[in-house]
């Protein structure tokens, strides 16, 4: 008997999820139906694909080799389809993109009602990751990554930027006053990341020149985390207009040092395999981001 496609599917998302479990989930089927198609499959192979411990699962040396073979079949069967779909000038199909999670919340969310009135045929798979992910081991099509790049093996297509602004809530200010001056954020709260580090220095201008190398007093991994902490009058931060554009216009957030704040900002790009070719449904959506977030 030869292997299905429902049999591949079912393990590429059992290796990607982690769990039989998590496999069942993404694609909408029970856990016995996914352990079925697995078991299928070992039998088919006459090999053992994963080994199932009490805790995870692990790929076996066999199972490794397959795993590239049958992502390289899925992914033929999706150009495929994405082929006979652009002959009906109708791109379709499933689009798979990941970006950290404030960008998702406050840029791409709000955008997706009108995405899906405009090309109903496509399948969007929104993930969200605050590091950035291996495209091809997620099998994501398109991420978006702020800051400056850095993997050359990436085609990148600019989007749009975003400026850094110290920020604080009308309450902490209330209660711990307003800093004059750059130096006086040291007796103030201030809220920072995690990694990378480089996000904790701030745009001001002072003895260390344009960058101001801050000592959080809490950090976080997420800017939407720091900025519902910086909502809530946590302490200061220093974030992207993207996420605290309308927390400003509505007064929730006051910028500070402006006249001291360096006008940086951050690029915001779509990123790809360089040997990937766009297809119809990944142009429309870079088309349909970029023209309104630019």
């Amino acid at each position: 008997m030869k292997t299905t496609v429902e049999e591949l599917q079912a393990f590429v998302a059992v290796v990607d999820g982690g769990s039989i479990t998590a496999a069942a989930d993404q694609l909408g089927q029970t856990v016995s139906g996914i352990s079925r198609a697995l078991g299928r499959l070992e039998r088919k192979l006459a090999t053992t694909l994963l080994r199932r411990t009490t805790r995870r699962l692990e790929l076996t040396e066999e199972g490794r080799a397959f795993l590239t073979r049958a992502r390289a079949i899925l992914i033929a069967i999706d150009e495929a389809e994405e082929q006979m779909a652009a002959r009906r000038q109708q791109p379709a199909g499933r689009l798979r993109v990941n970006a950290a999670s404030p960008f998702m919340l406050h840029a791409i969310v709000p955008l997706v009602p009108a995405f899906r009135m405009a090309y109903p045929q496509i399948e969007l798979e929104l993930d969200s990751d605050e590091l950035n992910i291996d495209l091809l081991e997620r099998r994501t099509d398109i991420a978006i990554r702020i800051g400056a790049l850095r993997d050359s093996t990436l085609h990148a297509r600019p989007l749009a930027t975003s400026r850094l602004r110290v920020l604080a809530s009308p309450a902490y200010l209330a209660e711990h006053g307003r800093p004059k001056n750059v130096a006086g954020l040291s007796r103030h709260t201030l809220l920072g990341f995690t990694q990378p580090e480089s996000l904790n220095r701030w745009p001001l201008r002072g003895p260390h020149g344009d960058e101001w190398p801050i000592a959080p007093a809490l950090t976080a991994s997420s800017g939407e985390t720091l900025r519902q902490l910086a909502l809530a009058g946590a302490g200061i931060v220093c974030l992207a207009d993207f996420m605290t554009a309308a927390d400003c216009a509505r007064g929730d957030l006051v910028q500070l040092l402006a006249r001291d704040t360096v006008e940086v900002r951050q690029p915001i790009n779509a990123v790809y395999y360089r040997n990937t070719q766009l297809s119809a449904r990944i142009t429309c959506f870079l088309d349909f981001v970029g023209e309104r977030l630019g």
